[in-house]
């Protein structure tokens, strides 16, 4: 009967083979690349390179985690029309839509508001407290004295909502004379 018992570091020939394998590394290289065309170096660095941690160095990184610390998880919602003519409560921290409002679309060549209700065939319907605040607005027509951006405006402050816009253009609409309509003054 024999006995195999575990000893303690590598076995003799298996040392013996690593200081062989590490004593003539640069024949081996050179034979492997001589054999290969130059494709065991170009594999050495391919997996060197793959290993790599990537540089910032003139590269814009996005987090896409979702979870930055500048941006809050309160949304801040806007009216935004969109290039296709649909109105939308959107997030300012995020951009994303919040609730469909409702659409501009022609009847006659004529541009009206539809609102996002049952009635003129929305299937997501707009709740009964946003569609009470909008109500005035549904099938309004868009012309030179009523344009998108005072329907945007008018919108939000139907819907409660602060509007950065509209506090600009209240402080620096000008009288007939070019004077601010709030009399201020920039020598004061």
């Amino acid at each position: 009967m024999d006995i195999f018992s575990k000893r303690d570091g590598p076995r003799p020939e298996d040392a013996r083979a690593k200081r062989l394998i590490s004593e003539n590394a640069g024949t081996i290289r050179r034979l492997a690349d001589q054999i290969s065309n130059g494709g065991f170096t170009r594999m050495r660095q391919d997996q060197a390179r793959r290993k790599e941690k990537p540089k910032p160095e003139g590269l814009l990184i996005y987090s896409m985690s979702g979870s930055g610390a500048s941006k809050s998880d309160d949304p801040d919602p806007y009216v935004r029309l969109s290039l296709n003519g649909r109105i939308v409560l959107a997030d300012r921290n995020n951009g994303r839509q919040l609730q469909l409002l409702g659409e501009i679309r022609s009847k006659s060549g004529i541009r009206r508001v539809v609102l996002a209700t049952k009635e003129n065939g929305f299937i997501s319907p707009l709740g009964d407290e946003i569609r009470e605040s909008l109500i005035e607005y549904d099938d309004i027509g868009l012309n030179a004295d009523f344009t998108e951006e005072e329907l945007v405006l008018r919108l939000e402050e139907s819907l409660g909502l602060s509007s950065e816009i509209l506090d600009r253009s209240d402080s620096q609409t000008d009288k007939r004379d070019g004077t601010p309509d709030d009399d201020s003054s920039e020598l004061l």
